[in-house]
């Protein structure tokens, strides 16, 4: 055994650790838990950090625009299933210089990574041994300190689902049981939530596992627990001009996009100050799946509660719609008219509504002149009674809309 990991072997701090690894390869090293939140870095080599390390440094974790890269290369993936150090090649979208990267596991489980910059020299035979070393002890420091959050984070997913439950019916109840178990309550919060209509423990467990790594590379404070077939995200922000809903879009939008061969649902509900209502937001985030579920489209127009406007009201149109066996006359013409000359009138009408009846901002997400726009309004014009003057004709025709889009996809998986 060299003198170098005889010594390393001694020592149980992480930055101790680091600093001895930076040392004897001569390169800056990093070390992160398993979520990608910044443990240790060496502080000898600092001017050598390329612009990714600095990000994280910064940042305290991956950034999501490095989380993303990550994931679309198959680095992330290569993380969790190449058991000793290996090569990653730079990238340079996010500044990232060469790496070896090795995961430091413990009883077959991954508790954290050990990056190093790999700068002229590249590391040898020997070096690549030497850190492989490192890496079972580390990971094993790092499962006695996992153990520790493991029993806090227990506690602390409690104490949320309590509070989701109302057990406590006042905020100082509320206040007085998040002291006993160390939980900061933040000034102000919402409530994100994810789901899957296939029940399947892997799906599941793989989706838990995409949220986790994109709520711990948000600039908020976060918490993240499991009820049943539901994954829970609280945001929070000790700032009350903090604009939450945006980190929870985001959030929806990047796990989304990682996650397009399964039905994903994402509801995010309302910001609130007082932590009485935090199952009053939990409520809205579940309404708007509820919704998408109605739907049959996880892609909803908008996953925002409060952005939801009279699609909340659509379920109760519909069966008001069922028990006095009404029809919009309008809307079949035109999907009659569709079907015989294999037009679009439909999808036309339902984008122009979108824009607010704006001739411009509609051509465009259609990917249409403005000219072709107009004549497709005439002839839908022409064929109905549809006035686009009257506002609440143009709210009865996006209601109607929705829920025949709705019975369509409804017969097609019958």
């Amino acid at each position: 055994m060299s003198q170098p990991l005889e010594k390393i072997l001694a020592l149980t701090n992480i930055n101790d650790i680091t600093e001895m690894v930076s040392t004897y390869l001569k390169k800056p090293v990093v070390v992160e838990s398993d979520q990608f939140s910044l443990l240790a870095y060496s502080s000898y080599y600092i001017e050598q950090f390329d612009e990714a390390n600095q990000q994280t440094i910064f940042a305290k974790r991956w950034t999501i625009p490095i989380l993303e890269k990550f994931m679309e290369q198959g680095v992330v993936e290569q993380l969790k299933s190449i058991p000793v150090p290996f090569h990653v090649p730079p990238i340079k979208d996010i500044g990232l210089n060469p790496r070896v990267v090795v995961s430091a596991k413990y009883k077959d489980q991954i508790f954290g990574y050990i990056w190093v910059q790999e700068i002229d020299p590249p590391l040898t035979d020997a070096q690549m041994e030497f850190l492989q070393n490192v890496s079972v002890h580390v990971g094993r420091i790092l499962y006695k300190e996992n153990q520790l959050k493991v029993m806090k984070d227990e506690k602390k997913n409690e104490f949320y689902k309590k509070v989701m439950n109302e057990t406590y019916r006042t905020e100082n109840q509320i206040k007085w049981e998040a002291a006993n178990v160390n939980v900061v309550l933040p000034a102000n919060f919402l409530v994100t939530v994810f789901t899957i209509t296939q029940i399947d423990e892997v799906i599941f467990e793989e989706l838990g596992e995409t949220i986790r790594l994109f709520v711990n590379a948000l600039d908020r404070p976060a918490h993240l627990f499991t009820d049943e077939l539901k994954i829970i995200v609280i945001i929070g922000s000790n700032s009350p001009a903090a604009e939450l809903s945006e980190s929870a879009e985001q959030l929806v939008h990047t796990v989304l996009s990682q996650c397009k061969s399964q039905a994903v649902y994402a509801g995010i509900g309302n910001e609130y100050t007082s932590i009485l209502k935090m199952r009053t937001s939990y409520l809205e985030a579940l309404r708007v799946i509820h919704t998408a579920e109605f739907l049959g489209a996880p892609s909803l127009l908008t996953f925002n509660y409060k952005k939801l406007g009279v699609l909340r009201y659509l379920e109760a149109a519909a069966r008001f719609n069922s028990e006095t066996q009404y029809v919009n006359e309008d809307l079949l013409k035109l999907q009659r008219k569709d079907k015989e000359s294999q037009s679009n009138l439909l999808q036309t009408l339902e984008v122009y509504l979108l824009n607010n009846c704006r001739i411009k901002p509609a051509a465009e997400q259609l990917f249409i002149h403005t000219n072709t726009l107009k004549y497709r309004l005439k002839q839908i014009t022409d064929l109905t009674s549809i006035d686009f003057e009257d506002f609440n004709m143009n709210c009865q025709l996006f209601i109607d809309l929705q829920l025949m889009k709705r019975k369509k996809q409804t017969a097609e998986h019958e």
